[in-house]
């Protein structure tokens, strides 16, 4: 008898056991995010203080801001952290996302050779740079893969009025990839790159290469935060997402974003409203 409530009682132990492993293998988000948030290593310093408040665990899917919205739009997330402003704005008038808001910003630069072919090192217009690297036919390594700094780069190519991609294959280099692996491709051939300054001051391989040029107020960047509409995804998990987002949009939360440094310096900059 006692064996038989033993064994019974140690069947109901294991199934308590199970479902409340269960309740907490749903106690996690996915975030859609860009690969510059997390090769940066602000998820890295962000995420446990918010797990520690919350217990809710983040998982970062990081890659090229236009994958990451199509992944959302695929309903493969709960919140949308990315950084090319009216792709997320359109992702919401769709009806995909509920609201979109500001978190954070820093600035794009452009990387380039100690021989600085092109003669733009100093400059803090983009415009007249690109101009001159087109000029000089210099080499120059583009994303090429739909991320929201290859989006930007596309556009302040446009802005200049050059049409750079039309180079492809020549002094224009695509690669398709993300930012770490194009940052290798140029620093191999001495090519410029455009890149986050965050990316930038993270980036391991940095070779001959420096910041040339900086400072213009077109090479801005924008991050926005975006929950997912529960309505297009049945299966988005709103109620912990909406956690996240407040907290990320809250003092603690902002006051976390900009804390966090590499080197000495300081690599996002809050601005929620």
């Amino acid at each position: 008898m006692n064996r038989y409530f033993c064994h019974l009682t140690g069947l109901c132990l294991l199934a308590q056991t199970a479902l409340l492993g269960s309740a907490l293998a749903e106690d996690f988000i996915i975030v859609q995010s860009t690969t510059s948030t997390q090769n940066s290593g602000l998820y890295d310093a962000l995420l446990p203080e918010f797990k520690e408040m919350s217990g809710i665990e983040v998982r970062v899917v990081a890659v090229g801001t236009g994958q990451a919205i199509k992944n959302a739009t695929n309903c493969d997330g709960d919140v949308l952290l990315v950084h090319a402003k009216s792709s997320e704005e359109k992702f919401v008038a769709d009806g995909y996302g509920l609201t979109r808001s500001d978190v954070m910003y820093n600035d794009f630069v452009i990387v380039g050779p100690a021989s600085d072919p092109a003669g733009i090192a100093g400059r803090n217009d983009i415009a007249l740079a690109l101009q001159k690297i087109a000029e000089t036919k210099a080499a120059f390594a583009s994303r090429g893969d739909d991320s929201g700094t290859h989006k930007k780069e596309l556009s302040l190519w446009n802005s200049a009025g050059i049409d750079g991609p039309a180079a492809s294959g020549s002094w224009y280099r695509e690669t398709g990839s993300g930012m770490g692996a194009t940052l290798n491709v140029g620093i191999g051939m001495d090519a410029y790159v455009m890149t986050d300054r965050a990316t930038w001051i993270a980036f391991g391989n940095k070779g001959n290469h420096t910041i040339v040029v900086e400072g213009d107020p077109a090479m801005f960047n924008q991050y926005g935060i975006v929950d997912i509409s529960p309505d297009r995804c049945p299966n988005v998990k709103t109620d912990l997402a909406d956690q996240f987002i407040d907290w990320i949009l809250s003092s603690n939360g902002q006051d976390a974003i900009a804390a966090y440094q590499r080197d000495g310096q300081q690599l996002f900059f809050p601005n929620a409203k």
